[in-house]
């Protein structure tokens, strides 16, 4: 039936006003954005406005696009149905979560007033709140955008690229414009960074309990899917027979989307925060503005991910998803690029920081193509180790691990030299180096947005295949969710590379603040405590992955035992219990978290106090420095794992077959590398890094 005259006309006026709807809203932030930056250099008003404005920009922007994926009518209620489980979960797993974090963070705010003073104590609280807020908030809209996306392509009237996209964004701007915005007000309140090293650390403390929490849940539960569902019964991987398909969908959301907005907050505000003790220690070289460079700096990034974000389009017919992202990381790239060179030259008269922080965009850049070239399905790793998996699972995983092992070397060196030629140039300037760290930090908004589009659209293609939808419709969203596990690889490596520079300021801030020159590990005194450092990262490896092991057993057995006891489920004629697997994954990951989380904090603190400043100093440069190497080897030796596994399954008749068996193993071997080693070594090199800050003013 075709529709009436007046219906599409209807239709046509919708249309027309969301698009004026999405001009004004853009062109809304730019304005505010530009009327800030002349007011600040006409009216000589404080420059914290400038980064309070691109703060709410921010959530302009994300309240939009909450408006746009909300208010659209989902049209197949079969879909709902599995979107509203999946949503049950994710909910009930973050707000125990966000329980258990508020619980102990009474704990650590009495430790640091008790520390150190009263302000140290209401920004660490301020810090995790607005982290727990960014990171639900996010989540939630991503949860309700993998129904949309999924609907929109059972339509067929237009790409659910757009729509992906737009979802995963409101977590980039709401991590970015909440920090930019509750540092702003508490830089001008204080008047001292150094108050915030506090709100830094709550960043931290939020980081590591959910992309520890999150990492254990979403991995035991695609570990127990893959084990019994793909291998034992031999079914697909979002078959709706498998109990464990929903928590499997829900650990994508609070893993990949909660968990890393969280890590990323983490890593935006710890660079605003020593950017701006650096700031403030040269401010008789670069002058007062310069003691709001960091903010600005970080400022132009919010901008320049906007306009990247609305670039990701279909600017030609059949343009594919990938060229759609590369559009809009070059013209983000681009702008931060450019607007870091002229914030250099507008505030502080020196082009150089500005070089450094062009060389920082480009650093990360070079850090996504070695990821590409070692995780991509493109790349000859992951076709060697798919090839090797023709030959069994033990060759697969030999394979893939000899790859894993040699992937971080080159990100390392090129970051390294970087670091050394620009502290070099600018005449060992530290601020320089702010300018490297904070521009690897100024596309996170649109690095997160394209890495919350890769659980939107994975969940998209769960939801299409439990609720029976067309073939064309699964695997159109299949191709997408493709695309989205490359962004999340890349924005892993991002991630990564970012916080290695971010951990590399930090120990270089505390050896400011602590007054120490050097440290000479040629003494058994200090080489020990940098043994001791390089031994942390393991240490808390080796928890997270045994935590996920655990998990997975139980939840392994769980799923076995509703096959045995109920033949039906098997047969498709009777539903799983999917609420108990979804119990036993959140359980399990919430008590699993409290014990790496305790070491990553009370460890530093007590060398701290019981040998002192150059024991921790010497601690920090040995887990930072293992950190450095460890993290990329399990982010980029797991995706590798998981995209051999997908080149297998990609062949037609593969599913089933032996070297589709072994990929599968190495995949779930890989899961806890990438999803919870991985993040939870590059969050602790950086906590373990503020905690020491924080106790610096005591122990002198």
């Amino acid at each position: 039936m075709q529709p009436t005259t007046s219906t599409t006309e209807k239709h046509n006026i919708q249309g027309q006003v969301s698009s004026i709807l999405h001009n004004r809203w853009f062109f809304l932030g730019i304005g505010v954005l530009l009327i800030s930056i002349v007011l600040v250099f006409t009216l000589d008003m404080k420059l914290y406005a400038v980064s309070l404005a691109s703060g709410l920009m921010g959530i302009a922007l994300a309240a939009y696009f909450i408006l746009r994926i909300t208010l659209r009518p989902v049209k197949s209620a079969a879909m709902v149905d599995v979107a509203n489980d999946i949503r049950f979960g994710a909910r009930t797993y973050l707000r125990r979560q966000i329980k258990t974090i508020l619980l102990v963070t009474p704990f650590f705010a009495a430790l640091l007033y008790w520390i150190l003073d009263w302000k140290a104590a209401l920004t660490a609280v301020f810090g995790v709140l607005t982290s727990l807020l960014a990171s639900y908030i996010g989540m939630s809209v991503s949860v309700r955008t993998n129904l949309q996306t999924a609907d929109i392509a059972n339509e067929g009237k237009r790409s659910p690229f757009r729509t992906a996209l737009f979802g995963g964004s409101v977590m980039g701007f709401c991590i970015t414009g909440l920090s930019l915005i509750v540092l702003s007000v508490l830089f001008s309140v204080f008047k001292d960074p150094n108050a915030l090293i506090g709100f830094a650390f709550g960043g931290g403390l939020a980081a590591l309990f959910a992309q520890i929490g999150g990492g254990i849940f979403t991995k035991s539960a695609d570990v127990g899917a893959d084990l019994v569902g793909k291998i034992e019964a031999n079914i697909p991987e979002d078959d709706p027979r498998n109990a464990a398909v929903i928590a499997d969908l829900v650990g994508d959301n609070v893993g990949d989307c909660a968990g890393r907005g969280a890590d990323l907050f983490q890593t935006f505000s710890d660079d605003l925060v020593t950017g701006s003790i650096v700031a403030i220690a040269m401010a008789s070289v670069y002058g007062q503005k310069g003691i709001f460079f960091p903010f600005l700096l970080q400022s132009v990034g919010v901008f320049a991910s906007a306009i990247g974000i609305f670039a990701s389009r279909e600017w030609k017919p059949g343009m594919s998803p990938s060229a759609q992202f590369n559009v809009g990381l070059f013209v983000s790239s681009i702008l931060s690029i450019a607007g870091a060179l002229s914030m250099s030259l507008l505030l502080l008269n020196d082009w150089i920081i500005g070089i450094a922080a062009t060389l920082g965009v480009l650093i990360t850049t070079i850090a996504s193509l070695s990821t590409r070239y070692y995780a991509g399905m493109e790349g000859k790793p992951v076709k060697n180790i798919a090839k090797a998996s023709n030959r069994g699972a033990a060759l697969n995983l030999i394979t893939g691990i000899s790859y894993g092992l040699q992937s971080p070397v080159l990100p390392v060196i090129v970051l390294m030299a970087v670091v050394v030629g620009v502290y070099t140039l600018s005449g060992n300037s530290l601020l320089a180096l702010v300018g490297v760290n904070i521009g690897t930090d100024l596309l996170i908004t649109f690095i997160m947005a394209a890495d919350a589009f890769g659980p939107i659209v994975d969940n998209a293609a769960g939801i299409a295949g439990m609720s029976q939808a067309e073939q064309g419709v699964i695997d159109k969203l299949s191709r997408l969710d493709s695309v989205g596990n490359t962004m999340k690889a890349i924005t892993k490596a991002y991630a990564m590379i970012s916080g290695t520079i971010t951990a590399f300021v930090i120990f270089l801030t505390f050896y400011r603040l602590a007054g120490i020159e050097a440290i000479d590990v040629t003494t058994p005194f200090n080489l020990s405590f940098l043994f001791i450092g390089v031994c942390l990262p393991f240490l808390i490896s080796s928890l997270v992955i045994g935590s996920t092991a655990k998990t997975a057993e139980k939840m392994v057995d769980e799923v076995r035992d509703q096959f045995d006891k109920n033949p039906d489920i098997i047969k498709g004629t009777a539903k799983p219990d999917y609420s108990h697997c979804i119990d036993i994954a959140t359980s399990n990951a919430l008590h699993e978290m409290i014990l790496p989380s305790a070491i990553s904090i009370l460890v530093p603190i007590a060398i701290g106090f019981a040998f002192g400043m150059n024991a921790l100093g010497a601690v920090l440069v040995g887990s930072v420095a293992c950190s450095a190497l460890l993290g990329p080897f399990f982010n980029n030796t797991g995706t590798a794992f998981d995209n051999a596994k997908k080149t297998i399954e990609n062949l037609e008749f593969s599913r089933g077959t032996p070297e589709h068996i072994a990929a599968v193993i190495g995949d779930t071997v890989g899961d806890s590398l990438k999803d919870v080693a991985g993040p939870s070594t590059l969050i602790f090199m950086k906590l373990i890094g503020m905690a020491s800050l924080l106790i610096v003013p005591l122990i002198k």
